[in-house]
């Protein structure tokens, strides 16, 4: 492609980064009108019926929601402060694209051709971003989020109480626990300076604390993530953070449904609970892109996949499968001999009845378990793990040809008030 004419999938990429970019610089517009729309809805009332909900002091609620509103603008300022980072300008009149509501912003229609990378020391953190398109400053109509759009953006702020906070050690323990525990027991006599060596790899890192807590442990270990949201949002944590608990969030001020509380609703969350820094020497990135493309396809010479990752660590991931068939094909091909897959999460198959036309091959857990055995994959052991949002199996398996296998799978998904 040349002379300034740009492919489909390039147009594409770009125009879904910019509109992530859009969302997240209009994120204050869009939660305030719908926080006054609230307001709106209490004149429509009898004046007897306000009174009482005065007397409640709702109107004060209203008023303290839109301050934590603008303290959430201020943090979410932070990470789109500079998108020039990811070889994009995130020019807020981003393309407006015509699908759908709900499905202008589908991460499906990316095209996967860039990747990033976190790279730590003691002393420095680096960024690159690189395309094999020139850049397109042909933006012509400003874009308006969608409702899917937004949803995201707060899932995003919602999964830092998860992975970044204090509040969410507990949870993240009883998830990313039993897997470090498994890596460690699988490579236990392997001695702590020479982990390094080893490579492990986390398909669907989100914001990358599973990722860099295994760094933390000593192997070379690369985090694979689709989404901009959480891609941007891992950056600001990985790479800007000068102290523990820098930033103030009200992760939960966004719906007034199923709240026991006022205080619950207007929690503040300090994040990070750690500097996220490394001993120098250590290898550690994140690479963003599609799991299937990056590492299903043919090996780059500079970045061999085929046989040459010593873990694959997969939570809450391989129910995003549209073809659950490759993921394990995949995940068995890129592990080398001896190496070990390790996996958590529930069955809730992301694809399954979408409105794109996307295929979608959902199995049980048996099939999931049989499917993996046909792989190349055996199970040695398994055992149960009550999480706070999930029930899970924990099976370790290992195959016909030299590899082994960690496999956790959800038996049952909860969510109770209350918990994160």
């Amino acid at each position: 492609m040349t002379g300034g004419h740009y492919g489909p999938s390039f147009l594409s990429e770009e125009r879904h980064f910019s509109n992530v970019v859009a969302t997240f610089r209009k994120y204050t517009s869009y939660h305030l009108a719908a926080n006054n729309r609230r307001r709106k809805d209490l004149f429509t009332l009898p004046k007897d019926d306000r009174e009482l909900l005065e007397q409640l002091g709702y109107k004060e609620k209203l008023d303290q929601v839109d301050k934590a509103i603008l303290a959430n603008e201020q943090f979410l300022n932070k990470i789109v402060v500079d998108p020039e980072i990811f070889g994009e300008d995130g020019n807020e009149d981003a393309l407006e694209e015509g699908d759908e509501e709900g499905e202008a912003a589908d991460p499906s229609t990316s095209a996967r051709s860039h990747s990033h990378s976190h790279s730590h020391s003691p002393h420095s953190h680096s960024h690159s971003h690189s395309h094999s398109q020139p850049h397109s400053h042909e933006l012509p109509k400003e874009y308006k989020p969608t409702e899917f759009d937004m949803d995201k953006l707060r899932s995003t702020l919602k999964q830092f109480v998860r992975d970044w906070s204090a509040e969410g050690q507990e949870e993240r323990e009883t998830s990313y626990g039993p897997m470090k525990d498994a890596l460690l027991a699988h490579f236990s006599d392997i001695p702590k300076e020479e982990r390094r060596n080893f490579r492990v790899l986390v398909p669907g890192a989100g914001l990358g604390r599973l990722a860099y807590d295994i760094a933390s442990l000593g192997f070379a270990c690369q985090g694979n993530e689709f989404s901009h949201y959480m891609l941007l949002a891992s950056f600001l944590i990985l790479n800007k953070t000068e102290r523990p608990n820098m930033h103030t969030i009200y992760p939960y001020v966004h719906s007034f449904s199923n709240v026991p509380d006022r205080t619950s609703m207007l929690r503040p969350i300090t994040i990070p609970d750690v500097y996220p820094t490394l001993p120098s020497g250590s290898v550690f990135s994140l690479v963003a892109g599609d799991f299937e493309e990056i590492y299903g396809g043919e090996s780059d010479p500079n970045e061999p996949q085929a046989g040459l990752w010593d873990a694959v660590m997969t939570c809450f991931f391989i129910d995003t499968a549209k073809n659950i068939v490759n993921y394990l094909r995949i995940i068995h091909k890129i592990l080398a001999p001896g190496g070990v897959w390790i996996n958590l999460g529930p069955l809730l198959w992301h694809w399954e009845n979408n409105h794109t036309n996307d295929p979608s091959i959902e199995l049980d857990l048996v099939e999931v378990k049989q499917l993996a055995a046909m792989v190349g994959f055996e199970i040695e052991n398994e055992r149960t793990i009550d999480a706070t949002t999930a029930e899970c199996t924990l099976y370790k398996i290992s195959s016909s040809s030299p590899h082994t296998l960690e496999y956790t799978c959800n038996l049952l998904f909860r969510s109770t008030v209350g918990e994160l």
